[in-house]
């Protein structure tokens, strides 16, 4: 919908984009084409300016105020972020554990929630490369952990490596939880380092059912190690999926389920 017959100048198109970014988190080319009746390469050259500028962050047919790109941090800070969402989100993972389970989980803070709130029936195994993950689950008699080698990264409290990818090949588990840092429509999940993607890719064909814990805030971001595209993908508990995000997923066939 036009706004006005009047054509603005730069400065009036910049200032609608950052208040439309701001209003809602997003603006799509094609969008502000039609309300400022523009051309896309004008609008293009006006979100290039803005990035430069470091008022939005382009995306894929827009822009968004979130930066899209996940960069590294150490658990302890990451942990702390969105605290109440992953709890709710690993509760909700925790009761598709069974008794006499064989399961993997990978490393990250939202995973690190799902050990904590495990209290199995019966006997359980449990595969994981987070040195996090293996304390949370040290205190439950019934849990044989199996924790994988390799070189430690700091940030994230994990093993990487060849060595961990080797040991996989003699295991095959019931299902995997898997922690990501960027869900995007196109390029998939993502974590930020290269290795630990391999590590996860490597746990993927090991496994019968991939589950996928992330909260709302990893939606519409990538990071530098993709690990999956959607089709390898069972389940997917968050605490909000984006409207674009669930489309996606119910035409793939990908089970959601909204932690409360």
């Amino acid at each position: 919908m036009k706004i006005s017959n009047i054509r603005m100048n730069n400065v009036e198109r910049h200032q609608y984009i950052i208040k439309q970014v701001n209003q809602n988190g997003h603006v799509s080319v094609l969008d502000l084409c039609e309300e400022l009746s523009v051309s896309s390469v004008t609008i293009r050259k006006d979100l290039q300016f803005l990035e430069d500028t470091g008022l939005v962050y382009r995306t894929h047919g827009g822009a968004t105020r979130q930066n899209p790109y996940q960069t590294d941090r150490p658990v302890v800070e990451k942990e702390k972020i969105y605290e109440d969402e992953k709890i709710s989100i690993a509760r909700a993972a925790s009761r598709l554990v069974l008794a006499n389970d064989s399961i993997i989980i990978g490393s990250g803070t939202t995973t690190q929630f799902l050990a904590r709130e495990i209290m199995p029936q019966g006997n359980l195994t449990v595969v994981t490369s987070a040195l996090n993950v293996t304390l949370e689950l040290l205190k439950h008699q019934n849990v044989e952990v199996i924790q994988l080698g390799g070189s430690v990264r700091r940030t994230s409290s994990s093993v990487t490596g060849q060595y961990a990818n080797n040991i996989l090949d003699h295991f095959f588990c019931s299902k995997l939880f898997l922690g990501v840092d960027g869900i995007d429509l196109d390029y998939g999940i993502s974590t930020t380092n290269a290795q630990e993607a391999m590590l996860n890719q490597k746990m993927i064909t090991v496994a019968q059912q991939v589950i996928v814990l992330a909260d709302f805030s990893k939606f519409g971001r990538k990071s530098f190690g993709k690990i999956v595209d959607f089709s390898q993908i069972d389940i997917i508990i968050s605490n909000e999926i984006p409207p674009a995000f669930q489309e996606l997923f119910d035409s793939l066939g990908i089970e959601t389920i909204i932690a409360k």
